[in-house]
């Protein structure tokens, strides 16, 4: 045979490996949707931007960004000082308001900073990450960068996209009561997902992470006490658990309508989080800062206007918790990858380090 079709056998093998691998994967998880083609966000771009070439203009850094960023991280700091003393009522009010509010925010800078959209240079983006991290008091920024790069590369990719539920949580937390506990366990969830479905090596970035937040956490115990570090501690589960601004968690990918995998959500809240909400337009052009998302949907109506959108993550988060069609089995899954493929990617430590 001569070497055209050796190279043709090779890509049939190929081939009839990876539907057999898809086949084995949809038929041990049938509960979740199934698509059978690439992530749709790729070609949505080169046709949205054969249309409308203006919206190169909005791609780039938000320089804005580290000057909110500091300002908040600054705000939770006269947060600790002005809550002392303060009764245990007002203060669990705040933290779940307030704190809950603001280091939710600041997850969502780690999000856009993890694009490099607040800064020139991976590096300075990095450190701005970790700076917003900082009031959350639990390490997160270097190893939310790089599992949600490859969320987006590989969106929906078995095993690969760590944002998709498991198979467990998928057949536990199937009744109302038990969807409450899935929301209010969801910084759980969120912290402990990638290492049982894809662990990767810590790098350098995940230690000097730890680090800061340690000498971090150090600090707040050393001037004001272990209380005021709980307020931020518990502020961040408060705010990713049962919160209206962690409403975008189910909002984004789990399918309430079939047939789409990615909504958008055109409320107020997108003042408080960077307009994260615009998230078909962010998985469209995820080079576009939060700044200028809706610009690309003012630009580009058609593509976002006509498709099923949200106005409330309340409503979203309710929803999810009533309606009995709707469960952590309500995402799609994929494959475009063989096994060995995600073994190579994660031999090389995945797509960031």
């Amino acid at each position: 045979m001569g070497k055209g079709g050796c190279a043709v056998a090779a890509k049939q093998d190929m081939v009839s490996v990876l539907e057999k691998e898809r086949e084995e994967k949809v038929q041990n998880q049938p509960k979740f949707y199934w698509a059978h083609d690439e992530e749709p966000h790729r070609r949505r771009k080169q046709e949205i931007l054969g249309k409308h070439p203006s919206l190169k203009k909005y791609m780039g850094i938000d320089t804005s960004t580290k000057f909110k960023v500091t300002f908040w991280v600054a705000f939770q700091l006269l947060s600790l000082h002005l809550l002392q003393g303060a009764p245990w009522y007002t203060w669990l009010f705040c933290c779940y308001t307030l704190s809950g509010s603001i280091n939710h925010m600041m997850t969502l800078a780690m999000h856009e900073l993890s694009h490099n959209l607040g800064a020139k240079g991976v590096t300075p983006n990095r450190f701005l990450a970790i700076l917003a991290n900082l009031p959350m008091g639990i390490p997160a920024a270097a190893s939310f960068k790089r599992y949600h790069m490859e969320h987006h590369k590989f969106q929906g990719e078995d095993v690969v996209d760590v944002d998709i539920p498991t198979e467990w949580e998928g057949w536990f937390f199937h009744s109302t009561p038990r969807k409450v506990l899935w929301c209010l366990l969801q910084p759980l969830f969120y912290s402990l997902r990638p290492l049982a479905v894809n662990p990767k090596e810590p790098t350098r970035w995940e230690f000097i992470n730890i680090a800061c937040i340690i000498a971090f956490d150090a600090a707040i115990v050393y001037v004001w006490g272990v209380r005021e570090l709980l307020y931020l501690v518990i502020g961040t589960l408060f705010g990713m658990g049962l919160h209206p601004v962690a409403g975008h968690f189910i909002a984004e990918h789990y399918v309430m309508h079939e047939g789409q995998e990615t909504f958008s959500y055109y409320g107020p809240l997108n003042w408080l989080t960077f307009n994260v909400g615009y998230h078909n337009e962010h998985h469209d052009f995820a080079n576009i800062s939060g700044k200028h998302l809706p610009d690309v949907r003012r630009i580009a109506p058609e593509y976002y206007d006509a498709i099923p959108h949200y106005h409330s993550w309340i409503k979203v988060i309710y929803d999810y918790i009533v309606d009995d069609g709707i469960s952590p089995y309500s995402r799609t899954k994929r494959v475009t990858m063989e096994t060995k493929e995600i073994d190579a990617l994660r031999a090389r430590g995945g797509l960031v380090k």
